[in-house]
């Protein structure tokens, strides 16, 4: 790709970007959201064609009209927020649009089905190609998606935060496909925030901030301060707290919680016998595998899950509780990020200001109306304490880069002015320096006397940023562990149900 510009109305997207993939190599693509990295990609993969600069596969110049045009040159991408059909099989949607036929011109869903069985087995998770992509978790969608950029047999391959919903043990399996693509001479553009996969699978790394190319680095001699200072184009000396001080009252305890739901949902561990707790002022981490039961136990928390019949006892400061919904459970003073900020989060046609709004206009209608001065007010105070990025509040908020997204749904919950915050996957797809912001709202939130619950599947993000991380497996809590003297190596051998002879040795 050779002077690559694409501008937004008055925006740059892309500034004369230059970017060489080489076959055989990973090439990690930088940049906080926002940077140009999304619009590069799409330009690459044939969904933005009005741009200037040229393409050339193979040392060819290319023209794209559509996507379909990228493909056919052995371009394919797997999106951060993913384009897969809820209500079509995994069969079907590996095939979508491809669809394998027999001679007499029927869809051959047989052979759909069996080469979708030995496409799901090379990303080393076994599911029924039958079963509809609606049914799985996020991660599993996440590798099915993976599965389906296999199936193309691509030249490039752009993976976009591709392993923000998968376990430790799927990202390894995730990295031997992508040796075995570099070894049968495939490019890969690795678009990723977590720098420890970049410098275990990357060959060379390309980092931008604000549509340029910031700088450009061998993965040999990459050090995290280096693409740090270039994201953010300032030195960022820490990312996680620094004061654990102050813990006050109980304001959660659950003991021995369990859930038996209506409906079995595969794939899902729901609670099933959980004990914790958490005080004013302190940050608790929920470890565990994909599919451990952290969302499960959050949703239920927060009334927004399954329902079915309870076990064991849930406690809200000093009374016993069973939240029945979200609005309950707001009354009892819970707010709630979720895992998905696109499908759960927010009302993506809606403005900025009707999302951030949302979970207050009880509060501040008057007369069943909602004074736009007052509701202004307070979705211009939110943008200024959390440093959204925006436009105009009435701009639709799916206009939003992937970070500021998820701070306009950080800011509703906060609004609510919440005793004991769950977040699901907070920082999931989102660039270093949100990242460090989000971490500091999180530290200052929990200075103010907020409980925070927080579910994430980064080690470091949970032994860095937690007070206590609590480890489920297969829905029970098995371990608990304080940051101060455990590290990732303890909190991922408990994840995985084992027990460690010695406590590991990476604390920092």
């Amino acid at each position: 790709m050779t002077g690559i510009s694409k501008a937004y109305g008055g925006t740059l997207a892309c500034d004369n970007v230059d970017l060489t993939v080489r076959a055989g190599e990973v090439h990690a693509l930088l940049g906080e959201n926002g940077a140009g990295k999304s619009t590069l990609m799409r330009i690459l993969s044939g969904d933005v064609t009005d741009h200037r600069g040229t393409i050339a596969i193979e040392g060819s110049p290319v023209s794209f009209g559509s996507p379909h045009d990228a493909q056919r040159a052995g371009i394919a991408m797997i999106p951060q927020e993913l384009d897969l059909v809820p209500g079509l099989s995994i069969a079907a949607n590996i095939f979508l649009g491809r669809e394998l036929r027999t001679r007499a011109g029927v869809i051959d869903i047989r052979r759909m089905n069996r080469e979708t069985g030995n496409l799901l087995s090379r990303t080393g998770i076994t599911l029924d190609p039958k079963r509809l992509v609606g049914e799985l978790r996020t991660g599993e969608q996440q590798l099915v998606a993976i599965a389906k950029a296999l199936a193309l047999d691509a030249k490039v391959l752009i993976m976009d935060e591709p392993t923000s919903a998968l376990s430790p043990a799927e990202v390894d399996r995730m990295f031997a496909v992508i040796t075995e693509l570099r070894a049968a001479g495939a490019g890969v553009v690795y678009i990723s925030h977590r720098m420890d996969e970049i410098s275990r699978i990357a060959d060379r790394a390309t980092v931008l901030r604000n549509g340029r190319v910031a700088a450009a680095f061998d993965t040999a001699d990459l050090t995290v301060a280096q693409v740090t200072e270039a994201l953010v184009g300032r030195p960022v000396q820490t990312l996680f707290r620094t004061d654990h001080s102050h813990t006050g009252r109980e304001l959660l305890r659950l003991t021995d919680f369990a859930l038996r739901p209506r409906r079995v949902r595969p794939g899902r561990r729901e609670p099933n016998g959980i004990t914790l707790s958490v005080h004013a002022g302190e940050i608790v981490g929920l470890g565990g595998l994909l599919g451990s039961g952290r969302t499960e136990l959050l949703e239920t928390l927060f009334g927004a899950g399954t329902p079915g019949r309870w076990h064991g006892e849930v406690r809200i400061r000093d009374s016993v509780v069973r939240p029945r919904g979200p609005r309950q459970a707001m009354r009892l003073g819970m707010a709630m990020v979720p895992e998905d900020r696109r499908i759960s989060g927010l009302a993506l046609p809606h403005s900025i200001r009707a999302n951030a709004i949302l979970s207050i206009v009880d509060r501040i209608a008057v007369g069943g109306y909602v004074p736009r001065r007052r509701e202004s007010g307070e979705v211009r105070r939110v943008v200024d304490e959390l440093k959204i990025k925006i436009g105009a509040l009435g701009d639709p908020v799916n206009t939003l880069s992937g970070g500021n997204q998820q701070k306009v749904v950080l800011g509703r919950a906060l609004l609510t002015e919440p005793s004991l915050l769950l977040l699901d996957e907070p920082t999931r797809g989102v660039d270093v320096g949100a990242k460090a912001e989000i971490y500091q709202l999180l530290s200052e939130a929990a200075a103010r006397g907020i409980g925070v619950l927080l579910a994430s599947s980064e080690p470091a993000e949970l032994v860095g940023l937690c007070d206590r991380v609590i480890v489920l497996h297969d829905g029970r809590s098995v371990r608990e562990l304080d940051t101060h003297d455990a590290g990732e190596a303890e909190l991922l051998a408990a994840a995985m149900g084992e027990e460690m002879a010695v406590v590991g040795e990476n604390h920092e």
